[in-house]
């Protein structure tokens, strides 16, 4: 009887014990996941170092029809995707931590703030502009060994990248054509690459 007993108190301890471990493991992924977003939060120092201010140099890389128009659109992706970065630091940081809005300085850290989502807004503005621009026309014609034949006006993977970043609602619409511009060049058996030029100085097809 004692054994029983005791063999019925190491099965008690043994699945009590289970269940305990298995509540510690949901509070512990609770804590640690905690833990990692308040870790990951910046802090009101960190803020105000924040600023999407500095990006005039990029943007008149990305806006410079001399420059190929693979680079050009590369620099926008970039761009875009830097400054939404930013916005997003600062948006999960003050949903994260209210009070920074409201501490000494927040004035400056909100203004910042404010500046990347205008920003970032212009920039998407500008960056869709030129995308749409490139799916409308993505082929250009060129004289080649005295015949006039179709050509990639640049780099169709690049193009996709655009518009995957942008991802507006006609998404699906815009790779279609993005697809159908790669195929119609493979079938005249040129590649589909950039010729190093900018843009306008070809006839578009």
């Amino acid at each position: 009887m004692h054994r029983l007993s005791a063999a019925a108190t190491v099965f008690f301890l043994s699945v009590t014990g289970c269940a305990a471990r298995e509540i510690t493991s949901d509070e512990r992924l609770d804590r640690e996941t905690t833990s990692v977003a308040v870790k990951d939060t910046p802090n009101a120092g960190e803020l105000g170092k924040l600023t999407c201010d500095n990006t005039a140099e990029e943007l008149n890389k990305a806006r410079n029809v001399n420059r190929p128009e693979t680079d050009r659109l590369q620099d926008y992706i970039n761009l875009y995707e830097t400054l939404r970065q930013r916005t997003q630091t600062f948006e999960e940081a003050m949903t994260r931590n209210p009070d920074l809005q409201y501490r000494e300085g927040a004035d400056a850290i909100v203004s910042a703030k404010e500046a990347c989502i205008q920003q970032t807004a212009d920039v998407r503005v500008e960056f869709e502009t030129y995308m749409r621009e490139l799916v409308s026309v993505p082929t250009v014609q060129e004289i080649k060994g005295g015949n006039t034949v179709t050509i990639a006006r640049l780099d169709f993977n690049t193009l996709r990248q655009a518009i995957e970043t942008l991802a507006p609602d006609d998404k699906d619409a815009l790779l279609s054509r993005v697809a159908t511009a790669e195929k119609k060049v493979a079938d005249v058996g040129a590649p589909a690459e950039d010729s190093g030029t900018g843009g306008g100085k070809r006839r578009g097809k």
